[in-house]
């Protein structure tokens, strides 16, 4: 690239303010991905302490419903859950976190816990599973929700930090490196120039001398 650019005084300004710019966007590039990370990691901690409460808890449900296939067949178990227990109306929206759109959820009401299978036939063991299942589903709610926020933040830091390496690492040097070669060039067709007066000015005198 530095091979095919003109050498000229109007090119050296255009690449001097070309670096001036760059180097303003790299920095508001880094401040950008600092301070998404500083959110993301603000954040990974409740997210952390959400996600171990809900897997514990989740956990038990499935030891739970292990336990009950003993005693229902599968075809039962589908058919006994097939009406949900617990309904919830969500208000799903987004927020922007340093220009990035993210995900918000709100839940706007939960229906009471109501068991919508007959007891005829049916073990116990099956009521504590839907109590707990409507007892975490705001929990996993909340945690779906955090879990896609912190999908999107992670890819657009990633994303950033490409850019921003990219015009440490490339951009900015091969500037640099247009200037220097923008310099050298001028100055030796300045040296070429002098010396090219110099030769000029021999000759006259030279002329002159013999004229005399």
């Amino acid at each position: 690239m530095a091979d095919i650019i003109n050498a000229t005084r109007m090119e050296l300004t255009r690449l001097k303010n070309q670096l001036v710019t760059t180097r303003k966007g790299h920095k508001l590039l880094k401040d950008k991905q600092d301070e998404m990370m500083r959110k993301f990691l603000a954040q990974i901690e409740s997210y952390k302490q959400l996600r171990t409460k809900v897997e514990q808890r989740f956990l038990q449900v499935v030891d739970d419903f292990s336990y009950a296939k003993s005693f229902h067949t599968k075809e039962e178990l589908k058919d006994k859950f097939m009406i949900p227990s617990t309904e919830a109306k969500l208000q799903v929206g987004t927020v922007s976190v340093m220009s990035v759109p993210v995900p918000e959820i709100k839940i706007e009401s939960l229906s009471d816990f109501e068991l919508t299978y007959g007891f005829l036939g049916t073990n116990p063991i099956l009521d504590q599973i839907v109590l707990n299942l409507s007892d975490l589903l705001p929990d996993l709610i909340l945690l779906a929700a955090s879990d896609k926020k912190n999908r999107i933040l992670i890819k657009e830091i990633e994303k950033t930090k490409r850019r921003v390496n990219a015009i440490e690492h490339i951009l900015i040097p091969e500037i640099e490196e247009n200037i220097k070669t923008v310099k050298m060039k001028i100055s030796d067709a300045e040296r070429s120039n002098t010396v090219r007066v110099m030769k000029s000015k021999d000759l006259i005198i030279k002329k002159n001398l013999k004229k005399q």
